[in-house]
C-alpha cells in the first residue's frame, strides 16, 4: 500500500504537472478577470478511499450551564441530524479548563471524611446521567487556560497558604523514570524585559532539592511555532543541588541580566508531606507556595518586580508544566457542564455509530478514566477509539510528560477492554510542525519524542489513531479572501511536517475538530466558513486523511471575543427563546457535503486528484477542486470559488494521463450551489442576521450536457453525473 507522505507527494505534484503554466501564463491568469476555468480530473488511480458514514462527523462540547439542556432538544438533535453528519466525538471542556472531570456526579473521594483528595467516579448509576462538572484545581500554578479563562495561579496570588502542586502521576513512584527524566517546570511572563539577578522562593511540602532557575534566549517562550528556535540558559549562580525548602532567596547572578522569561525547573523532590497527609501522591512531585523574581540592591535588599493578586488579570502571569488533580467538593464549577453520557447516546446523536470518547489525562487520574470506559460498556454504549486528553501541546506539556501519562491510563484503560483504539494527542493548531522547548539533545519534534517515549516503553502499540484540531485563523479580524487561499498550503505543510517528523502512515488520522477559527468571527457565519469547511475536508481527504470532525455542531447565539467581529461556529442561530431561527452556511454546506457530494451510505468512495488552471500571481487557486467516485457509479467535483468578485465559467474534462483522451459528464447532471444569491449576511453587533437564508439551489443540466457552467464569487458547488 502506497504510503501516505508518498501519495500527497504524488497527489500535489500531478496537480501542479497538471495545470503549472509558464510564468507568462500565471500572470495573465491573476489579471484576467472573467473567462473560462478549465478543472481537470485524473481518474486513474484513487487518492484516499473513504466511507461517509466513517469519515464525515461532528462534535458536542461542554456549554454554559443550562445550555446542554436547550441545545439537545428533540426537535434541535432532528435539526442536527439532517445535516447528514454521522459519527459523533465528545469534546472535554474541563480538560482546557484545567479541572477534574466528575463524568458521574455520584462517586468516591480519596479522603471521604473531608470530601476531598483525588475523585473516581462510580461505574453504575441508579439514574441516567444527563450533566456533569468539572472541578477548579485549588493547586493550579498557570495564570491562563484555554476553557473559560476566568482562574488563577497559586503561585503568585499573594496568599502564603495556598500553593501549587506538579502532578504526582509524573513523579518516578509512577513513571517507573529517574525524576531527572520530567523536570517539572514553573516560568514567568514579566511581560516586557527586565532586569533580574535574584529570587525567592516560597516552597511548600514536598520542595525541590535539586533545581535551577534559567531564563529565555529568544523571541518567545510560549508562542515557540510561531518564531524563531531559542532555549532556555541557566543564570550564572542558578542552580541549587541541596535545596532545604522553607523560604530561599537565591542571587543568580553578579549584575542584572535583562530577561522577560524565567524557568524553574525541579529535577528531585524532598518526597515530604504536609502535616496530617497520608495519601502517597500528597509526597510526590513539588509544590511552591508563593515565588517572587527581581533585584538587589546595593544594600543588599530584594526588590520584588512580581505583581501578586487573586485574579488573573492582576497578577504575573505563570505557566507550569503540570497541575495536581487533587480537589475538593467545593470546587465544583457550576459555570460550565458537560453532556451526561446517557443523554448523549440515548439523544440518537450518534446514529448507533461507535462514539469517539475522551478521557481526561492532564488533570485527572487512570482510575477515573477505567471507571469511565467500565461505565459506558456496562450500558452497552459503543465505544471503539478513545481520544487521550485535549490539547497538550497548547497547555505547554512538555511530550515527555504527556506520554508518561498516556502510558499509565493506556494500562489501566485496557485492563477495562484490551480492545480499545486509543490515541491523540488532539493537537491543537499550529502553523507548520508541533513544536516543545528542545531537550538535552536539541530536539524540538513533540511528535519525535512522544514517539520515542512510546516506544522506549514498549508502548507503541498503544498508539491506534492520530488526531489534532484544525482552526487555521486566528486573525479573525484580517480580510478573508487571501486567508482562503491559503488554506491548501497550510494543511499540506502541517500534514507532511508530521509525517518527517515520524507521524506512522498506517494507522488512521482524525481531525477531530475543524472550522474557521477558534475565535468568534463574522466569517464563521457567513459564506466564507461554509467555502473553508468544505475546502478542510476535500483536501484532507484527498491527502489520506481518515475523520473529520465538525466544531460547531449545536446551536448557539452570536458571540464576541474580539472588538471588530462577531460570530460563532454553530450550524444554526437561535432566538432568545431558544428557538431556531436561521440555518446557518455552515449547515448548507454541511449537505452540500454529505448528501450531494458523498453519497449517504457506508460504502467506499474514491478521491481523484482534481485542479483548476486559474491562479494569482503567487500561484495560490482561486478555483480548488475535489473529485470523488461514488459507489452509485457517479462522478461528484465540489467546487469552490475564493475570488470574492469575479464569477468563473467553468469547464470539466476528466483526464486519462496515458492515452491523453478527454472525457465529459454525459447523461443525467446536476449541479447544486450555494452562494450570495442564496445567502447573505447582515453585520450588526449583536444584532447581526441573515437577510437572505436560502438552499443551496438545485439545477438540472441534463439537457446542457458537456456545456459550461458558471461559478458566482465566493461559492461552493457540486456537480455531479456519470462520466
Amino acid at each position: 500500500m502506497i504510503s501516505r507522505l508518498v501519495n500527497s507527494i504524488l497527489v500535489l505534484a500531478l496537480i501542479v504537472q497538471l495545470f503549472q503554466p509558464a510564468y507568462g501564463a500565471r500572470k495573465r491568469n491573476a489579471l484576467r478577470r472573467t473567462g473560462t476555468v478549465t478543472v481537470s480530473v485524473t481518474p486513474n488511480h484513487p487518492a484516499n478511499i473513504f466511507s461517509p458514514q466513517r469519515a464525515l462527523g461532528a462534535g458536542i462540547d461542554g456549554h454554559e450551564k443550562g445550555e446542554n439542556a436547550i441545545m439537545h432538544t428533540p426537535e434541535k438533535v432532528a435539526a442536527m441530524l439532517s445535516a447528514g453528519f454521522r459519527p459523533l466525538t465528545y469534546r472535554l471542556r474541563t480538560e482546557l479548563g484545567i479541572e477534574a472531570w466528575h463524568w458521574n456526579p455520584r462517586g468516591t473521594w480519596s479522603d471521604p471524611s473531608h470530601e476531598q483528595g483525588y475523585w473516581t467516579s462510580d461505574d453504575q448509576s441508579d439514574s441516567p446521567i444527563t450533566v456533569c462538572y468539572g472541578y477548579r484545581l485549588p493547586r493550579r500554578g498557570s495564570t491562563i487556560d484555554q476553557a473559560n479563562d476566568d482562574g488563577y495561579s497559586r503561585l503568585d496570588d499573594g496568599d502564603t497558604s495556598t500553593f501549587w502542586k506538579s502532578n504526582p502521576y509524573l513523579d518516578e513512584h509512577f513513571t517507573e523514570d529517574d525524576n531527572s527524566l520530567h523536570p517539572q517546570w514553573v516560568v514567568i511572563d514579566l511581560g516586557q524585559r527586565m532586569p533580574i539577578d535574584a529570587i525567592r522562593l516560597q516552597w511548600a511540602k514536598p520542595y525541590a532539592t535539586h533545581y535551577a532557575v534559567e531564563y529565555w534566549q529568544g523571541p518567545d517562550a510560549i508562542y515557540i511555532d510561531e518564531n524563531e528556535p531559542g532555549r532556555w540558559v541557566e543564570f550564572p549562580q542558578g542552580e541549587v543541588r541541596q535545596g532545604a525548602g522553607g523560604n530561599q532567596l537565591l542571587r543568580l547572578s553578579s549584575k542584572p541580566i535583562a530577561v522577560r522569561f524565567v524557568r524553574v525547573s525541579m529535577y528531585a523532590s524532598s518526597g515530604t508531606a504536609p502535616a496530617g497527609a497520608n495519601d502517597i501522591r500528597d509526597r510526590l512531585g513539588y509544590a511552591m507556595s508563593e515565588l517572587y523574581l527581581g533585584v538587589m540592591d546595593q544594600a543588599g535588599r530584594f526588590h520584588d518586580l512580581i505583581r501578586h493578586a487573586a485574579n488573573k488579570n492582576g497578577q504575573t502571569i505563570t505557566y507550569t508544566s503540570s497541575t495536581d488533580p487533587w480537589h475538593r467538593a467545593s470546587d465544583i464549577d457550576y459555570r460550565v457542564e458537560q453532556p451526561g453520557f446517557d443523554a448523549v447516546f440515548s439523544s440518537g446523536l450518534t446514529n448507533n455509530l461507535p462514539m469517539l470518547t475522551p478521557v481526561g489525562v492532564l488533570y485527572d487520574t487512570p482510575d477515573n478514566a477505567a471507571a469511565e470506559m467500565r461505565y459506558l460498556r456496562a450500558r452497552g454504549y459503543m465505544v471503539e477509539r478513545v481520544e487521550m486528553g485535549e490539547e497538550p501541546d497548547g497547555q505547554y506539556v512538555i511530550p515527555e510528560d504527556y506520554s508518561a501519562l498516556y502510558v499509565q491510563f493506556a494500562d489501566a484503560l485496557h485492563k477495562v477492554d484490551p480492545k480499545l483504539q486509543l490515541g491523540g494527542p488532539c493537537f491543537e493548531t499550529f502553523e507548520t510542525a508541533a513544536q516543545a522547548w528542545p531537550d538535552r539533545n536539541d530536539n524540538r519534534s513533540w511528535m519525535k519524542r512522544f514517539l520515542a517515549y512510546l516506544g522506549a516503553h514498549n508502548h507503541l502499540d498503544d498508539f491506534k489513531f492520530f488526531s489534532f484540531e484544525w482552526y487555521p485563523f486566528d486573525d479573525v479580524c484580517a480580510p478573508t479572501a487571501p486567508q482562503l487561499l491559503q488554506v491548501p498550503e497550510k494543511l499540506t505543510v502541517v500534514l507532511n511536517n508530521l509525517i518527517k517528523d515520524g507521524l506512522p502512515t498506517d494507522i488512521p488520522w482524525l481531525i477531530t475538530e475543524y472550522g474557521y477559527s477558534a475565535f468568534a468571527g463574522r466569517a464563521e457565519v457567513d459564506i466564507e466558513g461554509a467555502l473553508l469547511n468544505a475546502e478542510v475536508v476535500g483536501l484532507f481527504l484527498t491527502l489520506g486523511g481518515d475523520e473529520a470532525y465538525l466544531y460547531g455542531y449545536e446551536s448557539g447565539e452570536l458571540s464576541q471575543e474580539l472588538p471588530c467581529t462577531w460570530g460563532n461556529l454553530m450550524l444554526f442561530m437561535t432566538d432568545r427563546n431558544g428557538k431556531i431561527k436561521y440555518r446557518m452556511p455552515t449547515y448548507y454546506g454541511a449537505r452540500l457535503l454529505t448528501q450531494e457530494w458523498a453519497q449517504p451510505s457506508d460504502l467506499p468512495h474514491e478521491v481523484y486528484p482534481a485542479a483548476s488552471d486559474i491562479r494569482n500571481s503567487q500561484g495560490q487557486a482561486l478555483v480548488t477542486a475535489y473529485a470523488v467516485h461514488r459507489p452509485d457509479g457517479q462522478w461528484a467535483l465540489m467546487l469552490i470559488n475564493k475570488d470574492p468578485k469575479n464569477s468563473w465559467t467553468v469547464r470539466v474534462r476528466f483526464l486519462n494521463t496515458l492515452t491523453k483522451e478527454l472525457a465529459l459528464f454525459h447523461g443525467p447532471i446536476d449541479l447544486y450551489q450555494y452562494s450570495s444569491a442564496q445567502y447573505v449576511w447582515h453585520a450588526d453587533k449583536s444584532r447581526g442576521r441573515p437577510v437572505k437564508d436560502l438552499p443551496p439551489q438545485h439545477i438540472d443540466m441534463t439537457a446542457a450536457a458537456n456545456t459550461s457552467f458558471k461559478l458566482p464569487p465566493f461559492s461552493l458547488t457540486i456537480v455531479r453525473g456519470a462520466r
